[in-house]
């Protein structure tokens, strides 16, 4: 089922699937290595690998994979993109350099809070 991950540790077994790519798709989650096998993405620690399947391979569709997968992604730079604009349209009358820093630094925060909340709803929701 995509989203539970299996955890092997390195003293019980240490392996790798042959034919598997290492990959700087995903989210690396403070992994050495990551790599894939068709809709397998192994995570390898110092102490153990992290093993899930994902609903779709992103190096095959990646806005399939972010839809699917990942929609926190999405959400989180929808958020930066509609929050910074609004922000930049609002100032943009007054000053031109305080209107880009704002927009700048609204779109992160949007972006950001966008990010976290959706990350958090998928998880209560698998």
């Amino acid at each position: 089922m995509p989203g539970d991950e299996i955890e092997v540790p390195k003293e019980l077994r240490e392996f790798m699937l042959e034919g598997a790519e290492e990959t700087f798709l995903g989210q690396k989650n403070g992994a050495n290595k990551q790599y894939r096998y068709g809709n397998l993405h192994i995570r390898e620690y110092d102490e153990k690998f992290l093993v899930h399947t994902d609903k779709i391979d992103p190096r095959k569709d990646p806005v399939g994979h972010l839809i699917y997968d990942a929609p926190e992604i999405l959400i989180g730079l929808a958020c930066a993109i509609f929050g910074g604009s609004q922000i930049t349209k609002k100032l943009n009358k007054n000053s031109k350099k305080k209107s880009i820093t704002a927009g700048l630094l609204s779109s992160i925060i949007s972006g950001y809070l966008g990010y976290t909340a959706t990350k958090k709803i998928k998880k209560h929701v698998e």
